[in-house]
């Protein structure tokens, strides 16, 4: 059967990504924590819809989301209407926002708050910060100056909140960055730095998702001190239990309906906005519309095989391994696999392929998407080890995410800025769909084996991931730095000797 070779190629990719994670799990499953036959075929499944559905992912998003953002962000800088800008800026944001999933789904698990108070108000915190974004870019103020700041209001913010609140509150900013919205306001992002010429407008091209990020957290926090509420529950999907491999396929097949639906509302608002954005400015020939129509398309279909593959086949294996190795006679062995699981995970994240090439594309190949995945994969593995910690110890979340804060805002006066830049972005993508579908079960199901709070001790899992690649990616910046640093000192001493050679040999005047 001929297939086009782009999407060959990332078909080949995706399988290069999922395969670890599953055979990771088949070996626990044979080991450690046998699974049901059903259990393990519903897995397999939900593989096998990953590898399909991220490939067609990737590939639509390099079609369509990009080229579009990254129009969409250059005609915005080439306005001389400040005030129509920012007010784009902040609809575009609240209305990709609205329609995001696990918005949806953490809405649901915050009953203290009415749910659409939830998701208006964090809606409205992506917009606000995504105006945020804007004008900084165009006052060419420093991220790393405005992240000290708005942190410091966070936690500040955090310190008030109800304890059992904080955990969602970071949560939000790592669901509400999907990714429907992540590789649409990455390119965005490009668009509108395109047009400096200036030093800094690499560095600027990296930033909205990091401040996106932001809004959610304290919006959550604010809701929270200003309801009061008496607390949150998560009620966990039960497990399935199946007698073969026919209702393993049905259990897809009826449930793949609604994320079709889900995926398509998620998509409209974008759509909308992006047809405005044509019928306005007839940016884009027939030829670009074509192969954008057609690489939506592959976005549509392949994020809703994703969500079924991720949400049907992963999210019950994974909260059956955490809860057998929980009440297991080696439940020590929750950090160890736990960080594991997260060292592969995020290679299937389908945003990450995303991110990893345009930080490859914009910094010319000095940051090659190896050096970016090895550094994420390490930084969400310490990630899930210290959450497992968290678990096992009962330890505050805010004693992981102060100190993570804490050092990854001092890094930045150490790095170049782009590193920065893109250290806060990966946060927001490393967590994605594979996160709060896997490794949350992953938590819940321990914590709930133990007999924890599944509130205060296995939410925050989310937060965890997106704040460990703040620290991860910077590390790989500072060692960039190192080795220049040292390129040049091992230079200079070169020069140095060859001068006294010559003058040895030639005499004082020679130098």
């Amino acid at each position: 059967m001929y297939l086009n070779p782009e999407l060959r190629e990332k078909l080949a990719e995706s399988m290069a990504s999922v395969l670890p994670i599953t055979a990771l799990v088949l070996a626990l499953s044979v080991s450690v924590c046998p699974m049901e036959p059903g259990l393990l075929v519903l897995f397999a499944f939900g593989a096998a819809a990953l590898v399909a559905g991220m490939g067609l992912f990737t590939l639509g998003v390099e079609m369509s989301m990009i080229p579009m953002g990254e129009g969409v962000g250059v005609q915005l800088s080439k306005s001389r209407h400040l005030w129509a800008v920012l007010s784009l800026c902040f609809v575009l944001g609240m209305v990709a926002t609205l329609a995001e999933p696990d918005l949806q789904v953490l809405a649901r698990q915050t009953p203290a708050i009415p749910s659409m108070v939830l998701i208006v108000a964090v809606a409205a915190g992506v917009g606000l910060f995504l105006l945020l974004a804007q004008l900084r870019i165009l006052l060419h103020i420093p991220l790393r100056r405005l992240l000290l700041c708005l942190y410091a209001l966070v936690f500040g913010l955090a310190l008030l909140a109800p304890a059992d609140f904080v955990p969602v509150s970071f949560d939000a900013g790592g669901v509400t960055t999907g990714p429907v919205t992540v590789p649409f306001l990455m390119a965005m992002g490009i668009g509108l730095a395109s047009l400096r010429s200036d030093k800094g407008s690499d560095q600027d091209s990296f930033g909205l998702i990091a401040l996106c990020s932001v809004g959610p957290v304290l919006a959550v926090l604010l809701l929270g001190i200003f309801y009061h509420p008496d607390g949150a529950v998560y009620s966990p999907a039960p497990i399935p239990s199946l007698q073969d491999t026919r209702q393993a396929a049905a259990a897809f097949l009826v449930r793949l309906p609604a994320y079709l639906q889900e995926v398509g509302v998620s998509l409209l608002p974008i759509l909308a906005l992006f047809a405005g954005f044509q019928l306005g400015f007839r940016r884009f020939h027939r030829r670009q519309l074509l192969r954008i129509g057609v690489g939506l398309l592959y976005v549509y279909v392949g994020l809703a095989l994703f969500l079924a593959g991720v949400n049907v086949g992963f999210m019950p294996a994974g909260e059956y391994l955490g809860g057998r190795i929980a009440v297991g006679p080696h439940r020590w062995l929750l950090a160890p696999v736990g960080m594991v699981i997260g060292y592969f995970l995020v290679r299937a994240e389908p945003a990450v392929q995303v991110l990893n090439k345009q930080v490859e594309e914009v910094s010319n190949g000095s940051i090659t998407q190896a050096a970016m995945q090895r550094a994420l994969s390490l930084g969400v593995a310490a990630s899930v080890g210290l959450a497992m910690l968290r678990i096992l110890t009962g330890l505050p979340l805010l004693a992981l995410l102060g100190p993570g804060y804490a050092l990854s805002l001092g890094l930045s006066f150490f790095v170049p800025p782009i590193y920065t830049g893109i250290a806060f972005d990966s946060g927001g993508v490393a967590s994605g769909p594979m996160t709060a579908t896997f490794l949350l079960p992953f938590a819940m199901g321990a914590c709930e084996a133990l007999g924890g709070n599944v509130m205060a001790d296995a939410f925050g899992v989310v937060a965890m991931v997106a704040m460990t690649p703040l620290v991860s990616i910077q590390l790989l910046g500072l060692a960039s730095v190192l080795r220049e640093r040292a390129a040049r000192l091992r230079l200079a001493h070169a020069r140095r000797r060859a001068e006294d050679i010559i003058v040895y040999f030639d005499g004082p005047d020679a130098a």
